[in-house]
């Protein structure tokens, strides 16, 4: 057999000319899993969503864009007023892109243990950094970030995206009908990490409004303290006020090693050089599949692993 013939199908098409940034965030590829899922019958499909396709390099393009529309468009954001909040990394980018696309500046609240390469972006990018407590985490940065808003109210417009409605919506309104679209509606189970939990609640949400039966399964680290960058083990953190903890069908835990070993089988089997937080979905998406007779698992992952080259995990191979 031929390498052609065990090629994939390649459809080449034109892409519409963007205005904008803002015009590239969202419409990320479907990405079907081939390597990793050999042991799964063949009428059990996992694709995932890449979303480094984004302008800023990850899934947090879509809700800061929709948080910055929705604060310029209700004059929240404007007469000089500075975008606050905290991040762990990728938020912050996406602030720090689009607001410098618009002339905003952005200030952020960051641990102070983030990745340099984060850092050096975040800084390249124009953002105002203040660095918090390593190990008060995300949780930390955002206290910190809750504080400066209270002290200088005329100064900062407070994004919040952990309670900021527009996080959500965002998935709502673009990643579930994308999902829906490019599966031609035969996704049977999507898969989401909880982070701030924007992403599973949008698209959770919309796809249940149009999928009868749809599963969701939420992934989260197993423990308190955990080295998946980007998700938040719920029992112990502060609970973001967007989260609807009635809406996943289940919750399943993923160790650090779990997704440590899964970043690099995605690396080295389907040449996907991705995020600890994306491993950790595609160690779920593939469990939820392993259950399976029939269906498509979707899941998303929401970031590449080049701002992490420097950890442990790869500096060690």
């Amino acid at each position: 057999m031929s390498l052609r013939s065990t090629l994939p199908n390649i459809t080449l098409f034109e892409d519409p000319p963007a205005r904008d940034l803002f015009d590239r965030v969202g419409n990320t590829p479907l990405l079907r899993l081939r390597h990793v899922t050999r042991d799964l019958p063949p009428t059990v499909e996992v694709y995932a969503k890449a979303e480094w396709y984004n302008p800023g390099g990850s899934v947090k393009d879509r809700p800061a864009s929709a948080i910055l529309r929705r604060a310029l468009l209700e004059g929240e954001l404007g007469d000089g007023h500075i975008l606050l909040d905290s991040t762990s990394g990728n938020m912050g980018i996406a602030y720090a892109t689009l607001g410098a696309a618009l002339g905003i500046q952005v200030h952020l609240t960051v641990p102070a243990n983030a990745s340099r390469p984060r850092l050096t972006i975040l800084r390249a990018l124009g953002a105002q950094l203040t660095l918090t407590d390593p190990l008060e985490g995300s949780d930390g940065a955002r206290r910190v970030a809750r504080a400066l808003a209270t002290e200088h109210p005329h100064r900062y417009y407070y994004a919040d995206q952990y309670s900021n409605e527009a996080n959500w919506k965002a998935h709502y309104h673009t990643t579930g009908p994308e999902i829906l679209a490019q599966t031609g509606g035969r996704v049977t189970h999507f898969v989401a990490g909880l982070g701030t939990t924007g992403t599973l609640v949008g698209s959770g949400r919309f796809l249940k409004e149009h999928i009868p039966g749809l599963r969701l399964v939420a992934v989260q680290p197993d423990a308190p303290l955990h080295g998946l960058e980007g998700l938040k083990h719920i029992p112990t953190s502060d609970v973001p006020s967007i989260f609807d903890p009635g809406l996943p069908d289940e919750t399943i835990p993923v160790s650090t090693e779990q997704a440590y070993a899964m970043a690099v089988r995605l690396a080295r089997e389907e040449g996907l050089l991705v995020g600890t937080s994306a491993a950790a979905a595609a160690v779920v998406a593939l469990q939820v599949a392993a259950r399976l007779e029939a269906g498509v698992v979707v899941t998303l992952f929401p970031d590449s692993a080049m701002k992490y080259l420097d950890e442990p995990l790869w500096r060690e191979l």
